[in-house]
């Protein structure tokens, strides 16, 4: 296959997953986290690999644009190692978030492939059991048959399948278009009130319209 063939395919296969994505369910979403913020709750991102990644990256995010207190229990490697290491990667999560005290208040984003199950990624399935246990809200973004997170969440963005040969690259890839959109559609109103203000509350600075403008 050509290269340009397959950047069509690729591009094609983008727009499938588009028109095909929940639109309730990214609803739902969105005024689950504003509910976790309204509380005084805090936004804990679950995910394993180039979902790690993701993660950190939503956590700048939400605390930055969306004013939300966020965190990631893979931004501490040092933590994340002692705790592989002595207990076992299956405990990871679910050890940090009983640290950090995790409560009804509070809601648990996961970011992954498959979901977790007791073979993949078994430390999101024991994290998720206890979100459950303490009745935080558990809101994923997966693929595939959405795995445990699935079946759990409180509202499941699930990335549709196209092409099975494709699916890491568009459920990865997906993670970030929906936290984006969900960050922004929370910090809409931050902005409107910040504008009657003569400030705008994405930069944090008077006269700096619109995200991004550092950068």
């Amino acid at each position: 296959m050509k290269t340009e063939e397959y950047i069509e395919n690729y591009l094609k296969e983008t727009e499938q997953i588009a028109r095909q994505l929940p639109r309730e369910d990214i609803a739902k979403a969105v005024e689950l986290l504003k509910n976790v913020k309204e509380l005084g709750g805090r936004l804990f991102v679950l995910g394993v690999g180039g979902s790690a990644a993701n993660a950190s990256h939503a956590v700048n995010d939400f605390r930055k644009i969306a004013g939300m207190e966020t965190y990631a229990p893979t931004d501490n490697v040092s933590e994340l190692t002692a705790r592989t290491n002595d207990e076992g990667w299956d405990t990871t999560f679910s050890e940090w978030l009983k640290i950090s005290r995790l409560n009804e208040k509070d809601g648990i984003l996961v970011l992954s492939v498959g979901g977790g199950s007791e073979l993949a990624s078994p430390n999101i399935v024991s994290a998720l059991k206890l979100a459950k246990e303490r009745k935080a809200a558990v809101i994923s973004i997966v693929s595939k048959d959405g795995g445990y997170a699935g079946q759990v969440s409180d509202a499941c963005m699930l990335i549709p399948v196209v092409d099975g040969r494709r699916i890491t690259p568009h459920a990865e890839g997906w993670q970030g278009i929906l936290w984006h959109l969900m960050v922004n559609a929370m910090a809409e109103g931050q902005k409107q009130c910040g504008q009657m203000e003569g400030k705008d509350t994405e930069s944090g600075w008077p006269g700096l319209r619109g995200y991004g403008a550092w950068i």
